[in-house]
């Protein structure tokens, strides 16, 4: 069947977290980070995977869903629900995001202001004393392009440091950001995602 929906799981660094890419887009173009089951009442596809056992953050972006567990189960476990429960919202034909947290969503320009003045007050320091520096290098919408140098680029805690220290300090200061990419090559040429404003 050409329409079978295909579903890829993707293990972090970060061992509580697993990336699931689907292959048609989820929430075309856009992001929604869920911290919490309250806050994804309304939105259909978050509700149902809230509804999943341990499942504790949820990140829906495009054609890719960012599960955090609080949970010793294993992801071959939970990914199995994640799994079913991906493909019985796109069954349902309803948005995966309730539209109206849309427009709940701050400014660009309140968004960089409120993300440069947390890496500069909390992160900085942190990652400066490790002969690290983060950088806000853009951001588009809700979703959040920054860069790790100094001790922090190739660095194999980078991705570590991005998901439990950086991604943390953002979100719980502007609960409205998205995706937070990492442009930095870490491994030659990984830069997928960033492409400035304008090009």
């Amino acid at each position: 069947m050409s329409d079978e929906i295909k579903i890829t799981a993707e293990p972090l660094a970060v061992p509580v977290m697993c990336r699931f890419t689907v292959d048609r887009p989820v929430y075309p173009d856009q992001a929604y980070f869920f911290g919490s089951r309250e806050a994804a009442e309304g939105s259909p596809l978050a509700e149902r995977l809230f509804a999943i056992e341990g499942v504790a953050a949820l990140l829906i972006s495009h054609q890719r869903i960012t599960v955090t567990k609080r949970t010793h189960e294993q992801w071959q476990v939970i990914g199995k629900q994640v799994g079913a429960a991906i493909r019985a919202h796109l069954a349902t034909g309803l948005h995966a995001v309730n539209p109206e947290l849309r427009e709940r969503i701050p400014p660009i320009e309140v968004i960089r202001e409120k993300v440069a003045a947390v890496i500069e007050r909390e992160i900085q320091p942190a990652v400066r004393s490790h002969g690290g520096v983060v950088r806000l290098l853009d951001v588009q919408g809700n979703t959040v392009y920054i860069q790790m140098g100094g001790g922090c680029q190739g660095c194999a805690s980078a991705d570590v440091t991005l998901k439990q220290g950086v991604e943390v300090a953002i979100r719980n200061a502007v609960p409205e950001v998205g995706e937070i990419l990492d442009t930095t090559d870490h491994a030659a040429g990984r830069n997928p995602y960033y492409t400035a404003a304008g090009h």
